[in-house]
């Protein structure tokens, strides 16, 4: 299974015509938030399931701020990862990670795309395609494939 991870797209309309593009041969889109409107206009161009959580920036929204799945069978933690101030180290994020058993934790809100792999547990923050820190805009690509699990960064360019 094929799936596009995006966050803090922050409702650049142009760029988000780029990663509806993006998303098209995945099987499922998580968006990890900031802005939850953004995640329902993917989802309308897209066949296949959408899943989101709000951050930092979705004050009215009414979604969840974390939600844990367990897809193809690995146990997916989702967050936007401002509650863990993932901005300044992993640490609350890795016990969260390792309390509720995750193979995978997904987490955006630095605006910075980076894949580790610690403990037996992949942790992936896919960037920003519209606002990126490091000067690359990014979604992620996170294959699930029996027990395999393949993490990538895939650059958006305008």
């Amino acid at each position: 299974m094929l799936i596009a991870v995006v966050s803090d797209t922050h409702n650049y309309l142009s760029i988000l015509s780029k990663v509806e593009e993006e998303i098209q041969q995945a099987d499922m889109v998580i968006h990890l938030g900031d802005v939850v409107e953004d995640a329902e206009r993917l989802a309308e161009g897209f066949d296949g399931t959408l899943i989101n959580v709000r951050g930092n920036c979705d004050f009215n929204s009414t979604i969840t701020s974390e939600r844990l799945e367990v897809i193809e069978g690995k146990r997916v933690f989702i967050t936007h990862g401002h509650n863990y101030n993932v901005k300044q180290d992993l640490l609350r994020l890795k016990y969260r990670a390792e309390e509720v058993e995750a193979d995978i934790v997904l987490y955006g809100h630095t605006h910075v795309a980076k894949v580790d792999y610690e403990n037996g547990i992949w942790f992936m923050n896919p960037g920003s395609p519209s606002i990126c820190r490091t000067g690359c805009n990014s979604i992620g690509l996170l294959e699930i494939d029996e027990e395999k699990i393949d993490c990538t960064i895939k650059l958006i360019i305008e």
